[in-house]
């Protein structure tokens, strides 16, 4: 599991790891949440525009059926996949598969985000993440949301978003 706020370098890490493993010739499959399509369609792509192909899927159970020859799953942001994504994992690495998961832990509120907290707890193995505060260069933890918007799901990047340590999260959101 790779976890942490925006900008913290997720996705990137996931793209280094399913390279890795690649280069060592084992068959990987890749999956994103159809709904994100901010940089590519089929791709998942950092926001340092580090891409690599990918398998859109609405749901987590599409997952199950599509990673069946593989050696190696990744799934790029896993806080939009429904509950399932739970299951779905625990069955892929029960079948000898390394799954590799990557998603917010928290949310533009700073709460547990999705199936997130779950998925944290039956990992076998957990890296989190950090950005730089954008306020004082401190290390960053939050994802601040900078519009009005109180959807929960609203996808974006620099334009809606914006890294911040603790202190600088909070006195954001007296304002």
């Amino acid at each position: 599991m790779i976890c942490g706020s925006m900008f913290s370098g997720k996705t990137e890490e996931l793209i280094r790891r399913l390279k890795r493993a690649r280069i060592a010739n084992l068959n990987v499959k890749i999956f994103k949440p159809a709904i994100d399509v901010r940089y590519d369609k089929e791709k998942i792509v950092s926001h340092d525009e580090n891409a690599i192909q990918s398998i859109p899927v609405k749901s987590a159970a599409d997952i199950q059926a599509l990673a069946a020859d593989a050696d190696v799953v990744g799934i790029d942001e896993a806080q939009f996949f429904d509950a399932e994504i739970q299951e779905v994992c625990d069955a892929l690495a029960l079948n000898g598969k390394r799954v590799i998961v990557a998603g917010l832990d928290m949310d533009y509120t700073g709460r547990p985000f999705g199936q997130i907290p779950y998925l944290l707890a039956r990992a076998d193995f957990i890296t989190k993440l950090h950005a730089i505060c954008v306020r004082c260069g401190h290390i960053a933890n939050y994802s601040y949301r900078l519009s009005d918007d109180e959807a929960l799901v609203l996808l974006g990047a620099k334009s809606h978003y914006e890294p911040r340590c603790r202190k600088c999260f909070h006195e954001g959101n007296k304002s």
